[in-house]
């Protein structure tokens, strides 16, 4: 008899595999003499939705709303059904005893498995490999270890609760804002709110009104001061800074406080996911999504780093004895700072991050025993792991050591001081690899209570008060996790689908809300604006999954809740009018049409919503540089072949054979994308010219 082995993803399903020594490999699993591994595409199974219920539903209707199924259904995804139905001719087999559930060790990885084996029936007994890292050796321990299905019977119901409600509140919400105001608009437990917060800091910037301050700045003797009041060193009235200069200009300083003192900062604790993704966006730009898909490379390509979906940044006591390990694995690429830890075996300093009662499903993300090969990896693979493998190797030095001097000089009956920073020992910071803080003094002298020098060099600098900056996405994680909104592993789609849905934009790196978002708050119910609702239910989704929840009590409460959203929706006298409406009409209906950004570029569609026309509206940018003005040109597919051209200068350049002119990649894909099978490459450049000319003037 064998096991059914039923892992995510392909290419973890082939780890395992190789591991088990499944070494026949078929279209849909692998199978060896103990097991046979096969896998998931991520999702097969979802939630029916309306239309499967009653036809009448493929038709929006706002009088249809609410749709709220008695018992909700599953169904296969189209998409992947030929997956499904070789999982299921597996299933059927009689050689098999029992089915290993191998997916994600999370909540949504519960999911994917469970509803795949509800939809199959299965009657056979569960078990479930947990691990959190894709090593050899941790998926060996691990399945010398499996663990009962049934223990892990409240992570799944807290799952269903969480994908039935998000079903419920999201697809009745969007319906009927969508039908009531006649635009595709979008509300969800966790997006809302998301969408709230940006917009409130947005309110926050177009209601400040800028003021003028001013600071003072002097030398006593050789030390650079600071004006200074109860704490303040603002002073908001030019006369009175110019009066304080006269005061001060030329006058003695007198010691009145010099306090020294000797602090420490003790090592940073090791990363969870959220604070990963944004020390990742503030080093590197990069956003929450694009950190997730690297680690998640990382963890599963590359075996260097344990499981990421983590929100605890501690460690079971367990692990202190692979701490060693860890570290000769890491050795190729930190040789320097790891020869001394080896030396002392391999000790952690920091002794508090070992603490099992702040772990819950996974400890916090550190390399594995994988031995690293810096050369194997990608730029961005090489700098997310160096921020993992340095904020790892912190733990092992011992805590930053300095002394702040903190000196306060009277000065004909005003204050001034000056600090300074003395470094110690770097300790756990010569690993991190930060530069200190810039001191406000670095030569203060020695000094003594009632010492007097002269003040010269006296300044007055002006300056003006800063608005509140538009939020981050480091800044958009730090306010998702202070309210509990959505978990580590939602978060970067939640912010993902504000942009998709167009309700805000990115730019420089900051988020700013669009017409249509500003309008959508105001639509949207407020108790769906609100962060404290979606994070109490996250509080009863974990209650759920420790076994400590009611789960048929919370979905009922979200049907309840569900009809009330859609009717204050239904009985509000709220107006909308869709921001990107153009003069031109739609060829097909009449209506006006809209224009839309999309990732494939500019769209015209219809404002009819049960019209489906769409055109192009302008061509894709590609990465070539226009030879005049360096803007970026416009690809085209025409009667000429595949062409550039700028729209600014109009020059216009062939895109001649991949291999000679066309070395972007992007442009290679995107000239193969537009044309195929194109054989126009030859055309010369006059007669291109000449084609593109005539067809503007058709």
């Amino acid at each position: 008899m064998k096991s059914l082995v039923l892992a995510e993803k392909p290419s973890v399903a082939r780890e395992i595999a190789r591991v088990l020594g499944c070494k026949k490999e078929h279209k849909f699993h692998f199978e060896g003499s103990k097991y046979i591994v096969t896998w998931a595409l991520g999702h097969l199974i979802e939630l029916k939705m309306p239309e499967h219920y009653d036809p009448k539903y493929k038709t929006w209707r706002l009088e249809d709303l609410p749709i709220i199924p008695e018992k909700m259904g599953l169904k296969v995804i189209r998409q992947t059904s030929r997956h499904y139905k070789g999982i299921e001719l597996l299933a059927k087999r009689t050689d098999i005893k029992d089915c290993i559930i191998a997916t994600d060790a999370g909540r949504e990885g519960e999911l994917v498995a469970r509803w795949i084996l509800k939809k199959l029936n299965w009657k056979k007994p569960i078990l479930r490999l947990w691990i959190s890292s894709q090593t050899d050796k941790a998926i060996r321990d691990g399945f010398k270890h499996l663990k009962p299905g049934k223990q892990f019977e409240a992570l799944y119901q807290s799952a269903v609760c969480r994908a039935e409600a998000d079903w419920l509140i999201g697809l009745n919400v969007t319906r009927a804002l969508t039908t009531k105001y006649n635009d595709p608009l979008s509300a969800g437990r966790v997006q809302t709110p998301t969408l709230a917060m940006i917009m409130k800091r947005e309110t926050e910037i177009q209601k400040f009104v800028p003021k003028p301050y001013w600071t003072i700045h002097a030398k006593i003797g050789s030390i650079h001061t600071i004006w200074e009041r109860n704490g303040e060193k603002r002073i908001f009235s030019k006369e009175t800074a110019e009066h304080l200069l006269a005061n001060l200009n030329g006058k003695k300083g007198t010691v009145i406080k010099v306090e020294r003192k000797q602090k420490k900062e003790h090592q940073p604790l090791p990363y969870d996911l959220t604070e990963l993704q944004r020390d990742a966006n503030k080093r590197f730009g990069f956003s929450a999504k694009k950190t997730l898909t690297i680690l998640q490379k990382l963890y599963e390509h590359y075996k260097l780093v344990t499981y990421p979906r983590t929100d605890s940044r501690y460690l079971t006591a367990d692990m202190e004895s692979t701490m060693f390990d860890r570290l000769q694995a890491m050795a190729s690429g930190y040789k320097d700072e790891i020869r001394p830890l080896l030396s002392n075996k391999g000790k952690i300093l920091l002794k508090r991050v070992f603490n099992n009662e702040k772990v819950t499903d996974h400890h916090a993300i550190i390399p594995t025993e994988e031995p690293l090969n810096m050369s194997q990896l990608s730029n961005d693979e090489r700098k997310l792991y160096d921020l993992i493998a340095r904020r790892f190797l912190a733990l092992f030095y011992p805590a930053y050591e300095y002394e702040t001097v903190h000196a306060v000089f009277d000065v004909n009956g005003e204050t001034l001081t000056a600090k300074e920073t003395i470094v110690l020992n770097n300790g756990f910071k010569a690993v991190l690899g930060k530069q200190q803080d810039e001191p406000e003094n670095r030569n203060i002298p020695a000094l003594v209570k009632g010492q007097s020098f002269a003040v010269h060099q006296v300044e007055i600098e002006e300056k003006l008060e800063q608005p509140p900056l538009r939020y981050s996405e480091a800044d958009i994680l730090t306010q998702m996790e202070k309210f509990g909104l959505g978990t580590p592993a939602t978060r970067a789609d939640i912010i993902e689908r504000l942009i998709e849905t167009e309700a805000v934009e990115r730019k420089n790196g900051r988020f700013y809300p669009t017409k249509k978002g500003k309008q959508l708050i105001e639509l949207v119910n407020d108790e769906l604006k609100s962060p404290e609702l979606t994070a109490r239910w996250e509080k009863e989704l974990e209650a759920i999954a420790r076994g400590k929840g009611n789960p048929e009590f919370f979905l009922n409460n979200i049907r309840k809740q569900t009809k009330r959203l859609v009717n204050e929706i239904k009985n509000s006298d709220r107006s909308y009018k869709a921001h990107n409406l153009t003069g031109s009409m739609c060829p097909e209906c009449g209506s006006f049409l809209k224009i839309r950004s999309t990732k494939e570029g500019r769209l015209l569609t219809c404002s009819n919503m049960e019209c489906r026309y769409s055109k192009r509206k302008d061509p894709k940018l590609s990465n070539r540089r226009c030879p005049q003005c360096k803007k970026r040109m416009e690809i085209h597919n025409g009667k000429a072949g595949v062409y550039f051209q700028c729209r600014r200068c109009n020059v216009v350049e062939k895109a001649e054979e991949k291999k000679t002119a066309v070395n972007n990649r992007k442009d290679r894909a995107l000239i193969q994308k537009y044309s195929p099978k194109s054989d126009s490459f030859g055309t010369s450049l006059g007669d291109l010219l000449k084609q593109v000319l005539e067809e503007k003037q058709q």
